[in-house]
């Protein structure tokens, strides 16, 4: 089985697309909490457990 190696210029690429999307992702689940405290309430915090 034939292997792919990477020149560092791809590595590069790849290493800072992984990390844009990483970025991407926790923007988006930081904004799907904020809109969900905001539709909510912020007293969905302080409900009893």
């Amino acid at each position: 089985m034939d292997q792919v190696e990477l020149t560092e210029q791809q590595k590069k690429a790849r290493r800072s697309r992984s990390v844009a999307l990483a970025i991407v992702l926790a923007v988006l689940v930081l904004l799907f909490y904020a809109v969900t405290i905001v539709k909510i309430g912020p007293e969905i915090l302080n409900r009893p457990m």
